[in-house]
């Protein structure tokens, strides 16, 4: 049975959005148990990927707002070349990097509404996806995007999404210069955030909104309506792929988090279970109980990836949150994150 209000916001819903949680218990969820060898692979990626040059190329787009934009297209994994959207101020100078991932259907234009009017920002597409990058590196439709390689740790298509964000990152930086870099991604763009945050220390701080990725354990036994489903249904016939998914999970990966985040995460979601999102958030704050720099900031909204009543405000709200979250961590004085447990 599903319960109010959703019963009345999402009538018909094939899925109980909550799949039986409440907050309570999705306060519970815990995340994944690092697996053998996890952070020494994600060390060695960062490593490998700091030593490929940007060789970044603009064409100017003209101005958005308080930004000049561009089309800067960068060097990635692999040799890929991959286009995004990167922004400077107007007037004066930056004084922070934003790197802002999205959800699974890529994204048509840069969203400046949670980018500071003085933050230089990159909005990357992930490999494979549109507009800009639909079909390099990695297939376009969803369901095969999230499969990409899921034979072997090395070519998983999220591990190498997630190594693409530390490129897009040297692109803004050898543009904008040596800027502080806070993250925000969304739902596809918060679960990869939260597996390639940990191992770049540029970072002062990050958003993860709704994010995906979170708790296979639980993740493969929920029906959903987004990516993980695809993903449930493959490892149902190949169980061997489990064990790839072990280096990909967003709750392991934010065990290592040593910088604020805020995460916005959703009582409803057919589209991102919400124990996978909130694995997330108390894998952050199981850091932060353990070591200096990491801190949790929880927002839990109504339901995610779905219109409800109120949702204007609830977004305006969030938007608002974000930016004083940035802030915050902009001005936070600096720990040190060389040494990680």
């Amino acid at each position: 049975m599903i319960p109010a209000p959703y019963d009345e916001w999402f009538a018909g819903s094939a899925i109980d959005g909550t799949y039986g949680y409440d907050l309570a218990d999705l306060r519970a969820v815990e995340p994944v148990e690092a697996a053998a060898g996890f952070a020494e692979t994600w060390r060695t990626w960062r490593v490998e990927a700091s030593a490929v040059a940007p060789e970044p190329q603009l064409t100017p787009l003209g101005r958005v707002g308080a930004h000049e934009v561009s089309l800067v297209e960068h060097t990635a994994a692999e040799g890929l070349r991959l286009r995004a959207w990167l922004a400077v101020p107007a007037e004066g100078a930056a004084r922070v990097g934003v790197v802002h991932g999205h959800g699974y259907g890529g994204r048509d234009a840069p969203d400046f509404s949670r980018v500071p009017a003085d933050a230089a920002a990159i909005f990357p597409v992930a490999r494979g996806l549109g507009t800009l990058n639909a079909g390099v590196g990695a297939p376009a439709v969803k369901d095969e995007h999230v499969l990409h390689g899921i034979q072997a740790i090395e070519t998983y298509v999220l591990g190498r999404c997630a190594v693409d964000l530390w490129h897009a990152a040297d692109a803004l930086t050898e543009v904008a210069g040596p800027l502080p870099l806070y993250y925000i991604g969304e739902s596809f763009g918060g679960g990869i955030g939260a597996l390639a945050l940990p191992w770049d220390d540029r970072y002062v701080g990050a958003t993860l909104i709704v994010p995906s990725f979170g708790q296979y354990d639980l993740r493969l036994g929920l029906a959903c309506e987004g990516s993980g489903e695809a993903v449930r249904r493959h490892v149902a016939v190949h169980p061997e792929a489990r064990e790839v998914l072990r280096t990909f999970d967003a709750s392991t990966a934010a065990t290592f988090l040593r910088v604020p985040v805020r995460v916005e995460a959703a009582r409803w979601d057919v589209v991102v279970p919400p124990p996978g999102q909130f694995a997330v958030a108390n894998g952050i704050e199981r850091a932060a109980a353990r070591v200096a720099g990491a801190e949790l900031e929880l927002a839990v909204l109504p339901a995610g990836h779905a219109e409800f009543p109120g949702i204007d405000d609830v977004r305006a709200d969030a938007s608002a949150a974000g930016l004083a979250h940035l802030e915050r961590a902009l001005t936070r004085p600096a720990v040190s994150r060389s040494t990680r447990a």
